[in-house]
């Protein structure tokens, strides 16, 4: 193998690995970016889920509520 050769497979090699390297960082930044997203989906989960129980709660009781003034008349 000739100099040469050996010197186009290197800068090859360099090109492939600058590739790798932005593909890389490409994902982590991705990957943060999801992960940031999906907290605070988790967060607006637990929040929603949260109003939920208290409007089950408020309607049960106005169910309650109406139901012992119908038994009262």
């Amino acid at each position: 193998m000739t100099q040469s050769n050996q010197s186009l497979e290197l800068k090859d090699l360099e090109h492939k690995l600058d590739q790798l390297i932005e593909q890389y960082t490409n994902v982590k930044n991705e990957n943060s970016s999801l992960k940031t997203k999906q907290d605070s989906l988790v967060r607006e989960k637990a929040k929603l889920l949260e109003k939920t129980t208290l409007a089950r709660t408020r309607v049960e009781a106005m169910i309650t509520r109406l139901k012992a003034m119908e038994n009262g008349s």
